[in-house]
């Protein structure tokens, strides 16, 4: 999304009121170490999210709980739950001020807005509870936030897509609706790289929402209108599984086309591999959040860790492909390889 947000905006409806989706109990330890030099109990902890039923969201949430149960193991977590916003931005807004009130340790946030949580989360620092945002990121730089480097992930994906054609050809440029922060983000990182290729035209700037049907419906017009393209640049799973599907439905040349770990797209990439498709494509992963979980703890335990921590980008390509697709798993999931701890732990500061 967006971050996840991105991809949430458009995949899911609003489905009610404050939800506490998950709460686990409230362990008796007696806290052992937080991480850190300072405090020493067990924590408080909670996620407000955005949305919770995209199946993004739904495995950055096992994800997040699985780890949680090791830190309740090492006494440095109690209690854990998750509030979700469903969508809409003044209930998150609303949990965050209900967990200030109700003394949580820490709070994670994956933000609806980059601006109107930051009085509530400010709120919440200044009262000393710890606050890590990742995935969707606020702009205040009192919280810690963890994500990735969408312009980089724009400029990575145009780079290859300029040397896979040898600097010249017509592509599609499909990105994510108008306005949004993350697709404007990707496109400037692309546009930047594609710079360096002159020979190369965009004949056609597509935006569409991150989901199958409308992409598909949105590519399928702009091909026909330039059926002679060489490539695709496309900045979300979705995306790029619609324009391949495109190509191989109408039985076309199989262009290069950037793209996700959507496992959709994974699934049709290795299908059409030794006809000659290739791709690059990375990931927002989920151990985003476990990440800002591990930051949290660390920080609430009186260690030092960086305000703003920026993950690598993973890459995958033909020759590790194998190791992301899962054939037997849906479409609408996002295979990624899990971060040793080891690298968490470099990643905010032990």
């Amino acid at each position: 999304m967006i971050g996840r947000f991105t991809r949430a905006i458009v995949a899911v409806t609003a489905l009610g009121t404050l939800t506490a989706t998950a709460a686990c109990g409230v362990d008796s330890g007696d806290g052992g170490s937080s991480g850190g030099t300072g405090k020493s109990k067990a924590l408080k902890v909670g996620w407000s999210t955005i949305y919770l039923t995209p199946s993004w969201m739904q495995q950055t949430d096992k994800m997040i709980k699985d780890d949680v149960a090791k830190l309740k193991k090492d006494g440095k977590v109690a209690d854990y739950q998750v509030f979700n916003a469903n969508g809409d931005t003044s209930q998150q807004i609303a949990q965050i001020r209900a967990m200030i009130q109700q003394k949580y340790d820490v709070i994670l946030v994956d933000a609806g807005s980059s601006t109107a949580l930051n009085p509530a989360l400010e709120q919440a620092a200044n009262a000393g509870i710890t606050v890590v945002n990742f995935d969707s990121l606020v702009t205040s730089e009192k919280v810690v936030r963890v994500g990735t480097d969408q312009t980089e992930w724009g400029r990575m994906m145009g780079q290859w897509l300029g040397e896979t054609l040898g600097g010249k050809g017509k592509i599609i440029a499909f990105n994510g609706p108008a306005g949004v922060a993350v697709s404007e983000q990707r496109w400037k990182g692309a546009e930047e790289a594609l710079k360096k290729f002159p020979g190369i035209k965009v004949v056609s700037n597509v935006h569409s929402e991150y989901n199958l049907a409308p992409a598909a419906q949105a590519f399928a017009s702009a091909y026909s209108a330039n059926p002679d393209i060489d490539g695709v640049f496309s900045q979300g799973g979705a995306l790029s599984a619609a324009a391949l599907q495109t190509l191989v439905k109408q039985k076309k040349k199989l262009v290069p086309i950037t793209g996700e770990n959507y496992n959709g797209f994974l699934k049709l990439w290795q299908q059409n591999k030794d006809a000659g498709f290739s791709s690059l494509s990375t990931a927002q992963p989920n151990y985003l959040g476990v990440i800002a979980l591990r930051a949290a703890v660390a920080k609430a335990g009186g260690a030092t860790v960086p305000n703003q921590i920026t993950v690598p980008l993973p890459k995958i390509t033909n020759e590790n492909l194998s190791e992301y697709v899962k054939p037997d798993q849906p479409d609408d999931s996002y295979p990624i390889q899990e971060l040793p701890q080891s690298e968490i732990d470099k990643l905010i500061g032990k």
